[in-house]
């Protein structure tokens, strides 16, 4: 089996904490350059994940043109239409972190240069990799949901406030919690629907807690000059088939009703949630029942299991993809709707109004 060679642009937390260490660990590609804007993050990186001879750079340019057969585009949200448009035209396939870009005109130029280049391109959505996402999918498949015509996706966090790099600035990220965890229950809940035609969004979007000093935050206080994106977002988004989605998106909310990218589904079949672990819901011989799967990779007594985890799986599906032993999981067309909605959503809250799509 080829050994995937692999350039790394953006050597920040997304990068360390999720790209870099799964792609060691599943074992099939080495890293062979990296690039940051700054470059002992660049040094850094390559220290700890690369080659003995990788390049450093502090251009991306200079990093597409080598001999490479993909790129990961782990940089803050607003050049990640520019660098994946470049890396493609240069030949590459392409691993982009989400959200796919900060608007829905950019996400298409990216699927739109995908299929003009014949290139691959995913998006970071790891979450369609856990046991309980696969589950719930394949019941979807199957239709024992049914007909889903109501849906919730929820990133709701009480007091998580991501305080470092660019999280907090408008102008780099395009937005706070809904462009940066809403994003993963939203294609979470549209992945599961299989829905991807939106017909109408409404949106709100607050910046109620930005200002407070002693915030009790899990990152510790955050700089009110600097918090310019949103605390909390909440979208109402209505398909062409008549399905409702709400979206619930916070970094920072007075509500103990916490979950980070999960879903809620109801269909005419069943129904189905994973705000405590997965559980179907439906009717049967008369009867209400709840079922709650197994998921544990073990099953067996002094044994846990070897489960391998969503972000390893999400690296073997995309170097399966390259190898052509495989499909990818998350299609750009599918991550363009998601842009799409959030795009909408915002746009509602700006204008006051409901956006037609």
């Amino acid at each position: 089996m080829k050994t995937l060679k692999l350039g790394i642009i953006g050597c920040g937390g997304i990068a360390n904490g999720k790209h870099l260490p799964s792609i060691k660990k599943e074992g099939s590609a080495e890293i062979v350059a990296f690039c940051d804007i700054i470059e002992e993050r660049a040094i850094e990186a390559a220290k700890n994940y690369g080659t003995e001879d990788a390049k450093i750079f502090t251009d991306y340019r200079e990093l597409i043109h080598l001999d490479l057969d993909a790129v990961y585009v782990c940089t803050p949200n607003r050049s990640h239409c520019e660098i994946t448009v470049a890396a493609l035209n240069a030949g590459k396939h392409v691993m982009c972190e989400k959200p796919m870009a900060i608007n829905y005109t950019q996400a298409m130029e990216m699927v739109e240069t995908a299929k003009k280049t014949n290139k691959l391109l995913t998006i970071g959505y790891q979450n369609r990799y856990r046991g309980d996402s696969n589950y719930l999918k394949q019941e979807c498949v199957n239709g024992e949901l049914g007909d889903i015509y109501y849906a919730k996706a929820k990133a709701i966090r009480r007091r998580a406030v991501p305080t470092w790099g660019v999280f907090l600035n408008e102008y780099e990220q395009g937005g706070g919690p809904l462009i940066d965890i809403g994003t993963h229950a939203l294609d979470l809940t549209l992945w599961m629907m299989n829905n991807y035609k939106p017909k109408s969004v409404v949106g709100t979007i607050y910046h109620k807690l930005n200002g407070e000093t002693q915030p009790a935050n899990a990152w510790g206080p955050w700089d009110p000059e600097k918090f310019t994106v949103e605390d909390s977002a909440f979208g109402f988004i209505i398909m062409e088939d008549g399905a409702t989605i709400t979206l619930e998106a916070s970094w920072a909310l007075n509500s103990l009703d916490v979950h980070e990218a999960k879903t809620v589904l109801c269909g005419t079949k069943a129904g189905a949630d994973m705000l405590n672990g997965l559980t179907i819901n439906g009717t049967k011989n008369d009867r209400q029942y709840e079922l709650k799967p197994n998921l544990e990779a073990g099953g067996v007594a002094f044994y846990d299991g070897n489960a391998t985890t969503p972000e390893v799986i999400e690296q073997q599906t995309f170097f399966n993809a390259i190898r052509g032993k495989g499909e990818l999981v998350v299609l750009p067309e599918q991550a363009a709707v998601v842009t799409q909605i959030l795009d909408a959503i915002y746009q509602s809250a700006r204008e006051g109004r409901q956006i037609i799509l």
